[in-house]
């Protein structure tokens, strides 16, 4: 109702049904970005690449600067050239051998190329090093992976997020997600439910945060 009412008032306003609709949605883009959090970063890509062009001006001018071969390793992941992100890491191995964030890195690359066996260890390896190594994503990732191949196991990696992410909306309801695909309705069902409980538990500060993640979990248990 509030979108086709401000839908109508802007169309009075500026006399144009499809740049009213333009203006509008910019309206709730920005308004999801400052209160919400569901829309992704239109400004992220190009901030991205720019970071990626710096790098490799760092590297090429110092070939021994591990920590931006690191780095440029990571944002190339988000670019998926997964190839690419591998040979940059397995030249830093010696420099990150004790680095829970290196093998967790070095193991979702793997999965991605197929390798499940060995991105497996790598990333057991890294949470074995730091079992709260980027707030336990590295489990969901793996339940992931495991998804259509072995049930059990990526329900097990699901029940090692909960465990570190207890208090969590966004765990929750990336739990509900992962048990939907499998199969597990009700589990589902009732991951999402706490997903919103934990939301209006969570102090005022902390609900910019997970808004979006409770938000998610509301029209999820409704399908």
């Amino acid at each position: 109702m509030f979108k086709i009412l401000g839908f109508l008032l802007l169309y009075r306003l500026v006399g144009n049904p499809f740049l009213a609709l333009i203006v509008l949605l910019v309206i709730l883009y920005f308004l999801d970005r400052r209160y919400v959090g569901i829309f992704p970063s239109i400004t992220r890509p190009f901030r991205r690449s720019r970071q990626i062009s710096r790098l490799r001006t760092t590297i090429s001018l110092n070939p021994n600067d591990v920590s931006a071969k690191f780095e440029l390793a990571r944002l190339l992941v988000e670019r998926k050239r997964y190839s690419e992100s591998k040979d940059l890491l397995l030249q830093i191995t010696d420099r990150y051998e004790q680095s829970a964030e290196y093998w967790v890195e070095l193991g979702y690359v793997n999965l991605k190329l197929g390798l499940m066996p060995e991105g497996e260890a790598q990333m057991l390896q890294g949470l074995e090093i730091n079992r709260r190594a980027r707030y336990g994503q590295p489990y969901l990732q793996l339940a992931e992976t495991f998804r259509g191949v072995d049930q059990d196991k990526a329900l097990y990696y699901v029940s090692q997020f909960q465990e570190i992410q207890s208090s969590s909306s966004e765990a929750y309801y990336l739990a509900g997600s992962m048990y939907k695909a499998l199969g597990r309705n009700e589990d589902a069902k009732r991951a999402f439910e706490e997903s919103t409980a934990i939301y209006r538990s969570l102090p005022k500060y902390k609900k910019r945060q997970e808004r979006g993640w409770a938000l998610r979990s509301f029209f999820a248990k409704m399908r």
